[in-house]
C-alpha cells in the first residue's frame, strides 16, 4: 500500500493531483483544511491537504507517474511508506494528547480562576471605597479583611457557577455540584473551594476504561450512530492503536452496505494495517464470519449511519448486534460534539432503548463541548470512553481524561 499527501488550493485540485500521480484507482482517505498562520495569515488563502492511497500491486503495473505538479497546486509534503513505517513514525515520541494536557491541571485551573476572582473583588472594593472618609492603615486593613471574609464564599460560588454555565453545563447539574460545596466550604480559602469543585466534577465523570481483550475470543466491538459523526475514521484510529501499540490480532467488518465509498474507505484502512476485512449482509452472515475469526482478539464492526428516528433501521441494527450474542461484545455510540445538546440527548436516549453502550465523542477540536460530555454522562448514566479531535489516523484519539475535562469546565486553558 502506497500513501501520499497532496496540498492544493481546493479539494478538487488535490483530487486531480492524486489521480494524476497515483492513477484513477487511488482512494481518498482523508481531506482536511489547513488554515494559514503567522503574521501574514490575513493575506494567505486556506488550503486543502488530501491523503490518498493505492495498493502497491496496482501501482507496480502502471508507468511511473509525472513527478512535477502545477505551480499553483504543488504536491508538497508527499509521504510514501509501508504501513509499518508510516504508523511507526506517527507514534514515535508522541504522548497521549489528553494525558499531556492533564499535567498540573488543577494548579493551572485554580490559578486562572483565582486571579479572575481577585480582580473582580478588587474592583468591587474600590467602588465601595469611593466617598468613604479616610482611615488609618490598620483600620482599613481590618475592614478589608472583614469584607473579604463576608464576600469570598459568595463570589467564589457565583464565579464558578458562571464559568460552568458558559461551558454549557446544565443548571441542574451545576446546582448538584455547588449546593454541597457552598454548604461545607463557606469559610474555606478560594483554592480549597475550587479544588472541591474540581474533585467533584472528576468523580461525576467516573472511571474511564480502555478497550481490553477478554479470554473469550473474539471480542466484538460495534460502532453505532447517526450519519456523518465519524464512525469509520474512529474505527481506523482505534484499530491502529490496537494493532500497533497493543499488538492485538484484529479483523474489521463493515455492515455499511448502503454506501460503497464507506466500504472502500474502511477496506483501505484494513489493507494498510494488514488485517482481514469482511462485508456483512445479514445476521446469519455475521454469525458465520465470526466463527472464522475465533482466534482473533477483536473484531471491529462499522455499522451504517442510522437515524435515531427511523424505527425500521434501528430494528435492523439491533438484529445485527444480537447476532453476536455468543461472543463478548461492547457497543460504542459515536456522537459529534458539535451537535446541540438537546439532540444529543434524544439520540442517546433512543439508542439506549435498544442496548447498553459506551459513548465516544468526535470533533472535539471543532467546539468547546466539554459541558455536553458531563451533561450526557449524568443524564444517561452511560460510561464515557474515547474522544477524537481531528482527522489524522491514528494520532487524533484518546481516552476521556476527567482531569482535563474538569480543568476546561472551570476555565483552564
Amino acid at each position: 500500500m502506497i500513501i501520499k499527501k497532496y496540498k492544493a488550493a481546493s479539494e478538487k485540485d488535490a483530487i486531480l493531483l492524486a489521480k494524476e500521480d497515483l492513477g484513477p484507482e487511488a482512494i481518498v482517505m482523508n481531506v482536511k483544511t489547513i488554515k494559514p498562520s503567522g503574521l501574514m495569515r490575513l493575506f494567505k488563502k486556506t488550503r486543502v491537504e488530501l491523503t490518498a492511497a493505492i495498493d502497491d500491486t496496482v501501482e507496480a503495473e502502471k508507468k511511473e507517474a509525472p513527478k512535477e505538479a502545477s505551480k499553483e497546486t504543488p504536491a508538497a509534503d508527499s509521504q510514501v511508506g509501508t504501513p509499518d513505517s508510516l504508523f511507526g513514525q506517527a507514534f514515535a515520541g508522541k504522548e497521549d494528547h489528553f494525558t499531556q494536557e492533564a499535567q498540573n491541571a488543577i494548579e493551572e485551573k485554580i490559578n486562572s480562576i483565582a486571579r479572575l476572582l481577585e480582580q473582580q473583588m478588587s474592583a468591587a472594593e474600590k467602588e465601595e471605597k469611593n466617598g468613604e472618609p479616610e482611615t488609618s492603615d490598620k483600620e482599613t486593613e481590618k475592614k478589608e479583611n472583614i469584607k473579604e471574609e463576608q464576600k469570598t464564599e459568595g463570589k467564589v460560588v457565583s464565579l464558578i457557577k458562571k464559568q460552568l454555565t458558559d461551558a454549557e453545563v446544565s443548571e441542574q447539574h451545576i446546582n448538584e455540584i455547588l449546593d454541597e460545596i457552598s454548604e461545607k466550604d463557606e469559610k474555606q480559602p478560594i483554592d480549597n473551594t475550587l479544588a472541591s469543585v474540581y474533585q467533584k466534577i472528576v468523580l461525576k465523570l467516573g472511571k474511564i476504561d480502555p478497550i481490553v481483550p477478554t479470554e473469550e475470543k473474539p471480542k466484538v466491538l460495534f460502532f453505532v450512530g447517526n450519519t456523518g459523526v465519524g464512525k469509520t475514521t474512529t474505527i481506523a484510529k482505534l484499530a491502529s492503536k490496537l494493532v500497533i501499540e497493543e499488538k492485538m490480532k484484529i479483523a474489521i467488518f463493515s455492515v455499511d452496505t448502503y454506501r460503497i465509498a464507506a466500504i472502500d474507505q474502511i477496506k483501505t484502512y484494513a489493507s494498510i494495517l494488514k488485517v482481514p476485512f469482511e462485508v456483512i449482509y445479514t445476521p446469519d452472515d455475521m454469525k458465520n464470519k465470526l466463527e472464522r475469526f475465533s482466534e482473533y482478539d477483536f473484531v471491529l464492526v462499522d455499522t451504517a449511519g442510522r437515524s435515531h428516528k427511523n424505527e425500521e433501521q434501528k430494528k435492523d441494527l439491533d438484529a445485527i448486534i444480537r447476532s453476536a450474542d455468543g461472543n463478548e461484545k461492547e457497543i460504542f455510540l459515536v456522537l459529534s460534539a458539535t451537535v446541540k445538546y438537546g439532540d444529543l440527548l434524544k439520540i442517546a436516549t433512543s439508542y439506549g432503548e435498544l442496548f447498553d453502550y459506551k459513548i465516544i465523542f468526535t470533533k472535539m477540536d471543532e467546539t468547546t463541548g466539554e459541558g455536553s460530555l458531563l451533561n450526557l454522562k449524568l443524564d444517561t448514566g452511560k460510561d464515557l470512553s474515547y474522544v477524537t479531535w481531528g482527522q489524522n489516523v491514528p494520532e487524533d484519539i484518546g481516552l476521556v481524561n476527567p482531569q482535563v475535562i474538569a480543568k476546561k469546565l472551570l476555565g483552564g486553558v
